[in-house]
């Protein structure tokens, strides 16, 4: 079994170019992961996901750990096998779902316990119980339990809720190195908090550190600060971050946030907006974000990027895709799901490519142009 390892292996300004060295494969950096929620990429066959170009999935604790429950994957060979995936898996801790859907949760310093939005069952997620689910599933990559930080926060709410996630990161760190079902080939990241104040990301990155991780998240970001604002964090926290430890900045985002984060010094990321975005007749392509259901597209019969390797993208016209949309049928949202997920691996490939080359500053200003241009003229 091979050893989790990050290797650093150019820079061009801040952006970072790497590999992620995992049991299960290499993932390239800069890395976007899709997010596969309840073990599935929303209207994608894996075999299509990984055509793509994408080399980790993400999979989620909460919804898996609900249903259909991580002892029952666990005995079904795992997460991998379960869902017909051989790459990696970063599976994240469960706390922003526990947040933002449960009912009736209470936090202490114990975990917090919460009501299922889907039945109304009871559960206590705690940091043990969390890596414990994390290692039932068998991911490659996995979460400390944080609470997520409400946006916006008082200094000391968001101080309160950055040192219960600094002991909980302790708390996750003892329980993975003594779970049984651990393996030298799996990672714990640290995830640093703090909200919008330099000095608590700053307290956080320090003591995340010292307790030591195989690699950093940021989080609470992306949760209505805006772009300028996550920037503006962006730009203090990342330098306080190791430079031989992958760095991963979560739920975000749009392709410009992500152009952006790089050019700051991140290397992955994870979002549901290509997916979520495809299944409600939105692409995104070079020249920016393309709305399906516009009438523009009815009789239109270029395809929506023919440059674009992928054949969502350059096989379909505007009209078919247009007609499936207004129609609602299930093709349209698997077509639109694909083409986004591949335009996002292509735009994780074109900076790795440009990194190597040393024409980072050259690439941002191709996409910033190209994104500005808009879409194709109408017929």
């Amino acid at each position: 079994m091979s050893e989790f390892r990050f290797d650093l292996r150019a820079t061009d300004g801040k952006a970072r170019l790497g590999a992620v060295h995992t049991s299960r494969g290499v993932i390239r950096t800069p890395a976007f992961m899709p997010v596969g929620t309840a073990a599935t990429v929303k209207a994608l066959y894996t075999e299509q996901v990984r055509g793509t170009g994408a080399d980790i999935l993400l999979g989620n604790t909460y919804h898996l750990m609900l249903r259909p429950g991580a002892e029952r994957v666990a005995s079904l060979g795992g997460l991998h096998k379960f869902m017909n995936w051989d790459g990696p898996i970063l599976t994240d801790s469960g706390g922003f779902q526990v947040m933002s859907l449960a009912k009736l949760r209470k936090m202490s310093e114990e975990g917090v316990t919460f009501q299922s939005h889907l039945d109304g069952s009871r559960h206590m997620l705690s940091p043990e119980r969390s890596i414990d689910i994390q290692c039932l599933l068998g991911s490659d990559i996995q979460m400390v339990l944080d609470e997520c930080t409400p946006f916006p926060a008082t200094e000391k709410q968001a101080a309160e809720s950055m040192q219960l996630s600094q002991r909980w990161a302790v708390r996750s760190k003892e329980a993975f190195e003594a779970h049984p079902r651990r393996h030298e080939g799996q990672a714990l990241f640290g995830i640093v908090q703090g909200s919008t104040y330099p000095d608590l990301r700053a307290e956080s990155a320090a003591g995340l550190i010292e307790t030591g991780f195989h690699g950093y998240a940021i989080g609470g970001l992306a949760v209505g600060e805006g772009q300028k604002e996550m920037l503006r964090v962006l730009d203090y926290t990342a330098p306080l971050l190791p430079q031989d430890r992958p760095r991963y900045l979560m739920g975000v985002g749009t392709p410009d946030d992500l152009v952006e984060a790089v050019s700051r010094g991140v290397d992955m990321f994870d979002c549901v907006m290509p997916t979520r975005s495809g299944r409600h007749g939105q692409a995104f392509t070079r020249r920016g974000k393309v709305n399906l259901k516009n009438a523009r597209h009815a009789d239109d019969p270029r395809p929506l990027d023919e440059s674009l390797d992928c054949p969502a993208a350059r096989d379909y016209s505007r009209a078919y895709l247009h007609h499936l949309i207004k129609n609602g049928e299930i093709l349209g949202m698997m077509l639109l799901t694909w083409n986004n997920v591949a335009y996002y691996q292509r735009l994780m490939a074109d900076m790795r490519a440009a990194i190597e080359a040393g024409d980072f500053a050259g690439f941002y200003k191709r996409f910033k142009e190209e994104q500005a241009e808009g879409d194709i003229s109408p017929l």
